[in-house]
C-alpha cells in the first residue's frame, strides 16, 4: 500500500545528506506500507551521513513484497506488518534466501469512520466481524438497530497486505475470510480519502496514517470484552488495545554478511528502533529488551557465530503480542 508521503516507490539514490561518507552500495527495501514510514525515515537519516549509498523504499504490501521482491532476491529487506508465513519462508529458502526477523516497532491498527458519524463511538470485535465477514451486514442498522438504515461503504487494504491478513485472522478468525464488498487499495492515503469522502464509510489502516489525518477522521474504540479502548501509542505499548500488533523487517542473511551498505544500514535501523524517530512517526518504539535481542542476533550473524543455522526467522510462530 501507499505511503504517507506518496504512493510510488521512493528512491533516495539522488538525495544528498549532510555528509558524503565513504560507504557506497545499494539498499533495496520492499514490503509493508505500515512499516514504510519507519523504513523511509530510517533511510533519510542514514543518507545524511552516507550520501553515496543508493536507497530505494517501495511500499508493495507485506505479501507482495515477500512474493515478488524479497524471496526472489531483488530486495534485501522486506517490511512486514505480520510474521512471515510458512509458505513465504519456504519460497524464500527455495530461492536461497534466508530471512532474518527483527521486530522494530508496534502499531495500533485503527478502525476509522467519517467525522459526520455521530452514532458509532465504540464497536465490539463481534460487530467488526459482522461488518467485514464474507457475508457481511449490509447496513449500519443491521449491526445495531439504533444505527442508521444506510449501507456501509467499506475501505480496506488489498489482499496482498499484511494489515489485511492480520485484521482478517484476528477479527474474522480465519485467514482470507473477508468480504469482497469493499474498496481495496495498496495505498493507505486512498483508503483515508475514501473514509473522509462520505458519511457512512468505515475503514482500517495503521495508526500512523490515522494520526496524520486525525482532524478529518474519527477513530472507533474497540471492545474485546474488557471495555472500550481507544487506539493510541500508550494503549498499544501496554497491550490494552485489542488491535495492537508488532511490526517487523526481514533481512536477507547473505546481504548482512556480504553487503556492507545493507549491514551498516540494518545496524543503524536496529539501533534507532528504540528512539523517538519511531514514536514521531506514530508507532511504539522497540523496547530496550527487544532492541538488545535484535542486536545480539545481528552481531551473531556478522561474527559468524550463528553458523548459518537457518533458524534466524521464526516464521508464523512469532509472538504477535509482545510489546515493543
Amino acid at each position: 500500500m501507499g505511503a504517507a508521503g506518496g504512493a510510488a516507490a521512493l528512491s533516495l539514490a539522488g538525495c544528498l545528506g549532510g555528509g558524503s561518507g565513504g560507504l557506497s552500495g545499494e539498499v533495496v527495501i520492499s514490503g509493508s506500507s505500515t512499516v514504510y514510514p519507519v523504513s523511509n525515515a530510517m533511510g533519510e537519516e542514514f543518507k545524511k551521513a552516507n550520501s553515496n549509498v543508493g536507497m530505494s523504499v517501495d511500499p508493495t504490501g507485506t505479501g507482495a513484497g515477500f512474493e515478488n521482491n524479497f524471496c526472489t532476491g531483488s530486495s534485501a529487506i522486506n517490511g512486514a506488518s505480520r510474521p512471515i508465513k510458512d509458505s513465504e519462508l519456504q519460497r524464500c529458502r527455495d530461492n536461497g534466501v534466508e530471512p532474518v526477523e527483527f521486530q522494530v516497532a508496534s502499531d495500533a491498527l485503527t478502525v476509522a469512520v467519517n467525522t459526520e458519524n455521530d452514532w458509532a463511538e465504540c464497536v465490539t470485535e463481534d460487530e467488526l466481524r459482522q461488518i467485514w465477514k464474507p457475508d457481511p451486514a449490509q447496513t449500519w442498522s443491521d449491526v445495531r438497530s439504533e444505527w442508521p438504515d444506510e449501507e456501509f461503504e467499506r475501505y480496506g487494504p488489498a489482499t496482498t497486505s499484511g494489515t489485511f491478513d492480520y485484521f482478517t485472522e484476528h477479527i474474522i478468525g480465519e485467514a482470507r475470510s473477508h468480504t469482497d464488498n469493499y474498496q481495496s487499495s495498496e495505498n493507505d492515503n486512498t483508503l483515508i480519502q475514501g473514509v473522509q469522502g462520505a458519511p457512512y464509510t468505515i475503514g482500517y489502516f495503521g495508526y500512523s496514517y490515522y494520526e496524520q489525518n486525525k482532524d478529518s477522521l474519527k477513530a472507533l474504540e474497540i471492545d474485546a470484552g474488557d471495555g472500550c479502548v481507544k487506539p493510541s501509542l500508550e494503549n498499544a505499548r501496554d497491550g490494552s488495545y485489542p488491535l495492537a500488533r508488532p511490526l517487523f523487517i526481514y533481512v536477507n542473511r547473505d546481504e548482512i554478511k556480504n553487503n556492507e551498505a545493507v549491514r551498516q544500514f540494518v545496524e543503524f535501523y536496529l539501533t534507532q528502533s528504540s528512539k523517538d524517530i519511531v514514536s514521531e512517526i506514530g508507532y511504539v518504539p522497540a523496547s530496550d529488551e527487544i532492541q538488545q535481542r535484535n542486536l545480539d542476533k545481528f552481531e551473531s550473524i556478522v561474527s559468524g557465530d550463528d553458523a548459518g543455522s537457518g533458524n534466524q526467522s521464526s516464521g508464523n510462530t512469532s509472538s504477535g503480542n509482545e510489546s515493543a
